[in-house]
């Protein structure tokens, strides 16, 4: 059985960084619910051009992709953010001209 938090109970909070930006959201939000709730809709780009974000929210779709602490290809959708991740956005079009000779 989970227990209810109180009005009153401080709810904790994770704090992470996006792009050099700042960012905070409650303990166990995810990459993404953070990046949501700062306003944030889309932080990635097809190679057309198209926006990316969250699609699917449950893994599967990969739009949400971002770099975790250097590591690439992290899926922000099921990440959990833990304090002091050092998060970069990722450009589908940028990762793409790097991979062609």
């Amino acid at each position: 059985m989970t227990r209810s938090r109180r009005a009153n109970e401080a709810v904790p909070m994770t704090r992470i960084t996006v792009d050099g930006e700042p960012l905070s959201g409650r303990d166990g939000q995810t990459i993404a619910g953070i990046l949501i709730a700062a306003g944030h809709r889309s932080w990635r780009r097809a190679p057309s051009g198209a926006p990316r974000g969250v699609f699917c929210g449950i893994g599967v779709c990969f739009d949400c992709l971002v770099t975790v602490d250097g590591v690439r290809d992290v899926r922000a959708c099921l990440r959990r953010a833990r304090d002091g991740d050092v998060v970069t956005t990722q450009s589908r079009a940028e990762d793409i001209a790097e991979e062609t000779p």
